[in-house]
């Protein structure tokens, strides 16, 4: 831990040397002395004042980031065994308690920067204020819900797991980090919130939390935060405040991205076998990166790497115990946006690539998947700039994966004779992307 939080601490003062400032807004006219435009506005006009309007509100600010992670924490309860099965599927006996540590990193190298000399948003007083009515919000909070919720953990130890104490920590301080020294380059926040995202997904790797646990306490580490800093604004107002944060930002001119993959997936349909046995496909999870540099502000190319499962059962034999399919996917191809306010855009893609099948079998003898084949997808999302480097994207994607299969004589899935042949396998995936913007 101690080392981790050096080399951290190393690349942030370096960071540090590269102040990341906003771009001027572009000029209405071709010179000051040039007449106005006083043309009406028309209703796309007068919408999107409406919209930049709302989103540039402190209440908005304070909670547009934090409320969605918890609504989504809340929501994915009744799925959150299928994000459970990928964690069994891929690294079932994961166990590593670096996590216990973690969390508190980026609070200790934002105390390590202060007290280098590095200058933050707030005196030590006003910090050290914020931070105390931060994590008294967050704990207060996490443990009023913990013992009222009386969820039982994926390892089944206690029933204190709704929501992860250890994601609500790491959020808040990585919260504070972005607070105090997100304006001076991107690269703190950066490094925050990847230090964060990792203790998140560490708990569930370790069979410690829910996806749901994660989202929820991510959410509420954030909130805590907000509503800790804001608290002490009014308390401080002015003093104590070195600089403080802009709400408007400049439209990205190349909208860059790399962020975490995160959805259900349904098959479509069902897997043609042979002689009308098929496979019929439920809604599994899929989880990855993904990125894209962009050229201009519209055109781009980039590709992602994915872990997928979809649950399946045989109409002939439907009561036949059969594992999900497990996919792993490497693509890339073009990406493509068009922004619709300052902070609003729509966007398409279109990919290809190879997918790869580990368990061949489906868990039972009878039924052999071919291990490689061919995937392309395409899919469109709806992208919103929360913060000047930071984005969110909700997408509905769609995959299609050639794949041979051999069957075998099984008397278990009533199999008579072998065959072999091809066939395809269709699947929809939406969810939501946290994307890093650069």
């Amino acid at each position: 831990m101690k080392n981790i939080t050096l080399l951290f601490m190393a690349v942030l003062l370096l960071a540090s040397s590269f102040p990341c400032r906003a771009s001027e807004p572009l000029a209405l006219t071709g010179n000051n002395d040039s007449i106005a435009d006083l043309r009406p506005l028309t209703s796309w006009q007068r919408f999107n004042r409406k919209v930049d309007k709302f989103t540039t509100s402190k209440g908005f600010q304070m909670t547009y980031v934090g409320v969605p992670l918890v609504v989504a924490g809340v929501a994915t309860i009744p799925g959150r065994v299928r994000f459970r099965q990928l964690r069994n599927d891929y690294v079932p006996k994961f166990k590593y308690e670096y996590d216990n540590y973690l969390q508190y990193a980026p609070a200790v190298v934002m105390l390590g920067l202060k007290g280098f000399g590095v200058e933050s948003r707030s005196s030590w007083g006003r910090m050290l204020v914020s931070d105390a009515l931060s994590a008294a919000i967050m704990a207060t909070v996490v443990n009023t819900i913990k013992y009222t919720a009386h969820v039982q953990r994926p390892d089944g130890s206690n029933y204190k797991s709704f929501p992860s104490g250890h994601t609500a920590t790491a959020f808040m301080t990585a919260m504070m980090m972005h607070k105090e020294y997100g304006d001076r380059s991107p690269w703190y926040s950066i490094s925050a919130f990847t230090v964060a995202a990792v203790t998140g997904v560490s708990r569930q790797l370790n069979n410690r939390h829910w996806v749901s646990d994660v989202l929820a306490g991510a959410g509420i580490g954030i909130l805590s935060t907000e509503l800790g800093y804001y608290l002490a604004d009014l308390i401080f107002k002015d003093k104590g405040l070195n600089f403080e944060s802009p709400t408007d930002y400049p439209l990205l001119e190349k909208p860059s991205f790399v962020g975490l993959y995160m959805g259900f997936s349904s098959g479509l349909g069902s897997i043609a076998l042979a002689d009308g046995m098929k496979l019929n496909t439920g809604i599994g999870s899929r989880i990855g990166v993904e990125g894209a540099y962009f050229f201009n502000r519209y055109i781009g190319c980039g590709g992602m790497a994915t872990v997928s499962n979809i649950p399946v059962s045989l109409n002939t034999r439907p009561d036949a115990a059969l594992e999900p399919i497990d996919e792993g996917r490497a693509m890339a191809g073009a990406y493509a946006q068009y922004p619709c306010t300052s902070r609003w855009s729509v966007g398409c893609k279109a990919l290809a690539g190879y997918n790869y099948i580990p368990s061949q079998t489906l868990g039972c003898e009878g039924i052999d998947l071919d291990r490689d084949g061919f995937v392309w997808s395409a899919g469109v999302s709806i992208g919103y700039m929360l913060k000047r480097h930071f984005g969110a994207r909700f997408f509905c994607d769609y995959t299609s994966t050639s794949t041979s299969f051999t069957l075998s004589p099984s008397q278990e899935l009533g199999i008579s004779e072998s065959r072999s042949g091809n066939s395809a396998i269709h699947a929809l995936t939406w969810g939501a992307s946290a994307n890093i913007l650069f």
